[in-house]
């Protein structure tokens, strides 16, 4: 099996690692020569959901076209093909595969297997709740540990939280809503030593945007058959966030067990425009180019008013307001903008997602207003 890593997804998309030799360029700064038409703003702009308004791509949208023929069939018996690009694209087998409607049902089919009655999850706070939520409502039991000083993971808190009940550690990473990363040395060593006492989630819905050379995905600690899982999604740098398609990758004997526990649902049409979507190296490269310029432009606009923030390996940036967000929130509706919802105890912070460049312009517009 061929490990697909990130400097082949580069290669593929025909963009030459020679570059990165001159003047520390990196090739992930490439914009690809197609283009993709922005779709018009009217109304309500929505920047509050993490979304990738370029998509789906039109090779994505032909192939969604064509599985409408197939759209009157339970999607079970056809999702081997999409297992196999999954499993060639990160180095694993089939059997480490489990797919998923959109990467919360992967968290909440987790949470539900390993947390229910009384098993205890470790988590950061802020982070994204799903799986601890769900965990709770069948017994389980979460422990939330603040976030550093830095707004990033606390992995040391973290690790002695842990106790004989711990059943899952989990690890938004990068972080969701501080958009933070954990160095990767220390966090591959915390979840080497983590993996020895409880399961552990890594959740990188977000990988795909950063940039930093070589940071490590945890994917090589399930390929070394530890007691890891990675968890990946089509609704960010993808544009498939209404077509609700994810998957988690772990060792055969947890994704055979999750599997059997709780059967995981998406269907036909997700199938295949997930297929398409990883065959489109250049949509890939181009919404990581916009993505890029978009966080540039609200960098700018939070530069202009001196409110703090966090530079962000995602597609959105979290800046400390001043305002409590529920009111800041309904300042910005009137403004024609949705931004992101209260994140406690950081509810003076506001996340913001990088929408298309006309999108995010507006939005610097009606802070500027409000803010003033």
């Amino acid at each position: 099996m061929t490990q697909f890593n990130r400097r082949q997804w580069l290669k593929a998309a025909g963009i030459t690692g020679s570059l990165a030799l001159i003047n520390g360029y990196s090739p992930l700064q490439a914009t690809p020569s197609i283009k993709y038409p922005a779709k018009p703003v009217s109304g309500m702009i929505r920047l509050n959901s993490n979304e990738n308004p370029y998509g789906p791509s039109p090779k994505v949208r032909e192939a969604i076209k064509i599985a409408f023929d197939m759209a009157c069939r339970y999607p079970y018996s056809f999702s081997g093909e999409l297992m196999g690009m999954i499993a060639e694209k990160e180095g694993v087998t089939k059997d480490h595969v489990v797919i998923t409607g959109g990467s919360t049902e992967g968290l909440n089919l987790t949470g539900l297997v390993y947390g229910r009655n009384g098993g205890e999850i470790i988590a950061g706070y802020p982070t994204f709740l799903s799986m601890m939520r769900y965990a709770e409502h069948f017994g389980g039991y979460a422990h939330m540990v603040p976030l550093d000083e830095n707004q990033a993971h606390d992995l040391e808190a973290m690790s002695k939280r842990v106790n004989s009940k711990t059943r899952i550690i989990y690890i938004c990473n990068p972080s969701n809503p501080t958009g933070t990363i954990v160095d990767g040395n220390k966090l591959r060593d915390f979840c080497k030593s983590m993996s020895k006492e409880a399961l552990v989630f890594c959740d990188e819905a977000y990988f795909d945007y950063i940039e930093e050379p070589d940071y490590p995905s945890m994917l090589d600690l399930v390929r070394d058959d530890l007691n890891v899982i990675v968890c990946r999604t089509f609704s960010k740098v993808y544009g498939l966030a209404g077509m609700r398609l994810g998957y988690m990758i772990a060792r055969p004997d947890i994704a055979k067990r999750l599997r059997e526990k709780v059967p995981a649902f998406t269907n036909m049409l997700a199938i295949e425009a997930a297929k398409a979507a990883l065959e489109d190296s250049e949509f890939y490269q181009y919404s990581l180019a916009q993505n890029r310029k978009a966080k540039a432009i609200i960098y700018q606009t939070l530069d202009d008013l001196n409110l703090k923030y966090i530079k962000t390996h995602t597609n959105f940036v979290f800046f400390e307001s001043g305002r409590e967000i529920s009111d800041l929130n309904q300042d910005m509706k009137n403004q024609g903008v949705q931004i992101g919802r209260p994140f406690p105890p950081l509810t003076k912070w506001c996340r913001i997602s990088t929408g298309t460049i006309e999108e995010v312009e507006k939005f610097g517009q009606g802070l500027k207003k409000v803010m003033a």
